[in-house]
């Protein structure tokens, strides 16, 4: 399974068009970091994210997809629902379902994973961490809003995508979207359509009950 497929539950976000491509400088940049930190404090207030959105794809060679889907975070556990899959991960274990093989592969969960899928939460987390370069590379006009661009460069030589580029309404705080570039040249762009935050979720939609999958096929991968 390509985990490039987790990368917006960034997300929570919509998607902006692709621009020239820029260079995100060697050091951190002061400007990004004071935007940064007044993003993430918003969205460290939230104790829950539900989310509708559209997943568009883009591989060389291949006409673009576009899937929608919807996902719920709570803390580590998140639930990401699309038409092919679903995968849910409770901070321990991690299902990943695959609809039309009625497969499911099972995972230890593992939250320092750089490629793994990421929440808004989880990103501004990361920048944090040191785990990324960053810098301010634009300012555009995107359907009446003025959007920030901020580009971050994974340090993890292994990641498998070569950057993210966030776009961010500093007026309303919040994450508008999020492209990333993997190294293949592929390009993967999250839009949010709807997003409700402090919704109260149940335990049992971040578990995986597989009496509710007749006939399905478990691949227990957990070490």
């Amino acid at each position: 399974m390509n985990k490039l497929l987790f990368l917006p539950i960034a997300l929570l976000i919509s998607s902006q068009s692709l621009t020239a491509q820029s260079t995100v400088p060697e050091k951190n940049d002061p400007e990004a970091k004071k935007v940064l930190d007044k993003i993430r404090k918003k969205y460290d207030a939230y104790n829950t994210l539900e989310a509708t959105f559209s997943l568009a794809i883009e591989v060389p060679g291949a006409p673009k997809d576009v899937q929608k889907g919807t996902v719920m975070q709570d803390g580590k556990k998140f639930r990401l629902d699309m038409s092919d899959q679903i995968v849910v991960s409770d901070a321990v274990t991690t299902w990943a379902y695959q609809k039309k093989a009625n497969e499911v592969q099972v995972n230890n969960a593992d939250p320092n994973d750089v490629n793994a899928f990421f929440t808004p939460k989880e990103l501004l987390g990361r920048y944090q961490k040191g785990d990324y370069m960053y810098a301010i590379t634009d300012k555009i006009m995107e359907g009446g809003k003025l959007l920030t661009q901020i580009e971050f460069k994974p340090k993890d030589k292994n990641a498998e995508y070569s950057k993210l580029r966030v776009s961010i309404d500093e007026k309303a705080g919040t994450m508008q979207g999020v492209k990333a570039f993997a190294k293949d040249g592929s390009r993967y762009t999250f839009t949010i359509t709807r997003l409700s935050p402090n919704k109260a979720i149940p335990a049992t939609q971040f578990t995986f009950d597989t009496n509710q999958f007749k006939g399905v096929r478990v691949e227990d991968l957990r070490m």
